[in-house]
């Protein structure tokens, strides 16, 4: 889990904490009383969804023009879309039978 979940799960559950202890074990809540972990629980929340700026990831991506080389490949890709990957490849190799003699007791009888 991440440092920042672990810290604002346990200021949920603190807050929570104090909601049911003021109410079933003190006899009811006051608006003082809950005010601090309402007031916690909202700076917490702004901090987690709204982070200062030195604790944001850097998530805008600089944009590269890319070069004649590179637009002239993805041209020729779209022009052409039947690329080589979908085509068998032709090998100029073959299997050749060996010297040995072979019988038909060398091959498995159920295939």
């Amino acid at each position: 889990m991440k440092k920042q979940t672990i810290i604002f799960w346990t200021a949920i559950l603190l807050a929570a904490f104090a909601i049911l202890d003021g109410l079933f074990l003190r006899g009811g809540i006051h608006m003082s009383s809950i005010l601090v972990p309402v007031l916690i629980f909202g700076i917490v929340f702004l901090l987690y969804k709204f982070p200062p700026k030195k604790y944001r990831k850097n998530n805008a991506k600089v944009k590269v023009k890319p070069s004649a080389r590179t637009m002239a490949k993805v041209a020729a890709e779209r022009r052409n879309p039947t690329n080589t990957t979908t085509k068998r490849k032709h090998y100029p190799f073959q299997v050749i039978d060996g010297q040995k003699g072979k019988s038909d007791d060398d091959y498995p009888k159920y295939h």
